[in-house]
């Protein structure tokens, strides 16, 4: 376990091994473009002031805590702020309650007061709002609102009467400020299901190794992994800080979270014949579907990420080092928070490089897997994230296939 300095590295070589990506208002207008179009508009109402709630439909803090920030919020609300549960550079995290029903909920607070962060917002709103299923370890959108001028206003995908939604999206794809003044604050609050359980870091490090537990932990995010990709939406940052565990069912259950880099993937729509219906497919193969912006967290980022030309490929390479590091409890501390996290590397000298970087670097590299001595890891595990962390994408399963071996997997330690 050492400390990496991430930050200079990450950067140096995503100048020396990517190609530089699309233009972020290029990639937005084929966002808007392909995503939103072929969705069904949703409370449309032909004024938009009839969409419009007065704040104290929304939202309550519950504490005093940052106190100025927060002071024109909701103060007869639908739900109740409890507790801040995590903070970040785009966004605050509040444990909060619904009035209605007295059940736990999650709200994201999102400051859309720059392009990148409106960015991030629709990102992922797009994923989850896309997605016409639930699945259960894909964390659960309830509903997003948008805060502005003392008012808040439901969001609904492709909506596009909804002006203060198109500002938004106009906000990204022209990369400048549209929304109004900077003392005119625009947020999206994000209304999710609560997980109890922390992250996948806190989770695992924090009990004895169970291979009960890290089989199921595996066929959990390989299944929802399949989920996603089956509704065309490839996540792009996959990582331990991004599954959260819910113990409300009694045993841990995995929820893959935080969709602010995940891509959509539209495709051509076709009509199939199901009897007297007619099914609307979305035509798209996510294996086939190329991306090009370098994005997503260093040690799990695979080889063709760090080129700025691969696929959903990228995700299942990202699994595989999660998988291996749940096994092995092989972690290291990040530089910038300082924290341990799961995370398998490869060592150079005195560094620690990530898997994917050094497959770059040295394509005929051969993965030591398990990387303990004393591991007894299976047979089974053991093939199984080798194809999963191959060099070529092409070598690698796809989600599908994943899950179907999975099933086969003997248990690992």
């Amino acid at each position: 376990m050492e400390l990496r300095k991430a930050t200079q590295r990450r950067l140096t070589n995503l100048r020396r091994g990517c190609k530089r990506p699309e233009p972020p208002i290029e990639r937005l207008r084929r966002e808007v473009s392909k995503i939103l179009r072929p969705l069904p508009l949703e409370n449309n109402d032909d004024d938009e002031v009839d969409e419009l709630m007065e704040e104290e439909d929304c939202f309550s803090m519950g504490f005093p805590k940052n106190a100025n920030e927060t002071s024109m919020l909701y103060s007869a609300p639908r739900y109740s702020l409890i507790r801040e549960v995590g903070r970040g550079s785009y966004g605050v995290v509040y444990e909060a309650v619904r009035r209605s029903s007295g059940a736990r909920v999650a709200v994201k607070k999102l400051r859309c007061d720059a392009p990148e962060k409106v960015e991030l917002a629709l990102a992922e709103f797009w994923a989850l709002a896309s997605l016409e299923k639930k699945h259960e370890n894909v964390v659960q959108l309830e509903e997003c609102v948008l805060q502005r001028k003392g008012m808040a206003q439901k969001m609904s995908h492709g909506n596009k009467r909804n002006k203060q939604y198109l500002r938004l999206v106009e906000t990204s794809l022209k990369g400048e400020r549209i929304m109004g003044y900077p003392e005119e604050p625009c947020y999206l609050w994000f209304v999710m299901e609560f997980c109890d359980g922390g992250d996948l870091n806190q989770y695992i490090l924090s009990r004895r190794p169970d291979p009960r537990t890290n089989r199921s932990f595996m066929k959990q995010l390989t299944s929802a992994v399949a989920f996603l990709h089956k509704n065309n939406i490839v996540h792009r940052d996959l990582k331990p800080d991004n599954i959260l565990i819910s113990h409300q069912s009694g045993n841990p259950v995995i929820k893959v979270a935080d969709f602010g880099l995940s891509k959509v993937c539209a495709g051509l729509n076709k009509f199939e014949h199901s009897g007297d219906d007619h099914v609307n497919k979305n035509i798209v193969n996510v294996n086939k579907f190329w991306l090009s912006s370098a994005c997503g967290s260093d040690f799990y980022m695979a080889p063709e990420v760090w080129e700025g030309h691969y696929t959903a490929k990228a995700d299942i390479f990202a699994l595989g080092i999660i998988i291996w590091a749940m096994i092995e409890r092989i972690t290291f501390i990040d530089a910038e928070s300082k924290r341990e996290l799961l995370g398998t590397y490869i060592r150079q000298g005195t560094e620690i490089v990530p898997v994917g970087e050094a497959l770059l670097e040295n394509p005929k590299m051969v993965l030591h897997i398990p990387q303990k001595t004393r591991s007894i890891m299976s047979e089974g595990v053991k093939r199984l994230l080798k194809d999963m962390l191959a060099v070529n994408p092409e070598d690698r399963p796809d989600a599908l296939q994943l899950e179907q071996r999975m099933d086969q997997v003997t248990c690992a330690a």
